[in-house]
Parts: C-alpha cells; sequence; structure tokens
C-alpha cells in the first residue's frame, strides 16, 4: 500500500510548514490528486486515519480535488478527457498522446494555527 508511504510525506510537508510557520496544528488541509496519480482513494482514506494520529494533521479538515485526465494529441493536436495514459486520439485515432493533467499528486494549502 502505497498510500501510506503518500500520507507520511503529506504529515512531513505538514510538520515542517507549521514549524516554519511557528505555529503547532493545521486546521485544514487541501490536496490535489490526479485521476491517473495511481493514488486509490478508498487505500488513502484508510491510511490518513491511521497516518495522521498524533500529528499536526490530526483533527484537520481534508479537501481533495480530484484532477481529471486531459490529453493532446501529438498529431493533430486535440485535446480530450482520458480514461488512461495509453488512450488513443479520439478524433484521429493516434496512439502517441501527451498527458496535460490528471498525474498531479500535490498539497495545494495548508490552513495553519
Amino acid at each position: 500500500m502505497h498510500e501510506l508511504s503518500i500520507v507520511m510525506g503529506i504529515v512531513d510537508i505538514a510538520k515542517k510548514e507549521v514549524h516554519k510557520a511557528n505555529k503547532k496544528h493545521v486546521d485544514s488541509i487541501e490536496l490535489d490528486i490526479g485521476s491517473l496519480s495511481g493514488v486509490e482513494m478508498e487505500a488513502l482514506d484508510f491510511a490518513w486515519t491511521m497516518a495522521v494520529e498524533g500529528t499536526v494533521l490530526e483533527g484537520a479538515e481534508r479537501l481533495v480535488n480530484r484532477i481529471n485526465a486531459r490529453a493532446r494529441c501529438v498529431s493533430c493536436g486535440y485535446e480530450f478527457v482520458a480514461k488512461s495514459a495509453f488512450d488513443s486520439c479520439e478524433k484521429c485515432g493516434e496512439l502517441f498522446t501527451e498527458i496535460l493533467s490528471g498525474k498531479e499528486l500535490r498539497v495545494k494549502a495548508l490552513t495553519v494555527t
């Protein structure tokens, strides 16, 4: 379950930011997670419950923005919603596409007190 290591990384980021701000606790955290990031949301929720206990994130409100995958065809330039990183172009059928969004995995914002 790599989601546990992801949450532990988020806890580390939160600890550093709380320390930098000379505060004690995170009130809320906002995450961007792309549909192609490989993160299973149920596993993330399960890992979150255990991993944040006793940390600066315990009790913090968590907002997750799910970012849909978008791709652009390298041949015709058509942009479309992708279901996987290997989708072919919906317009011309070309197999090579550039992923524009959907791989995100980042802490977007923290509110600390």
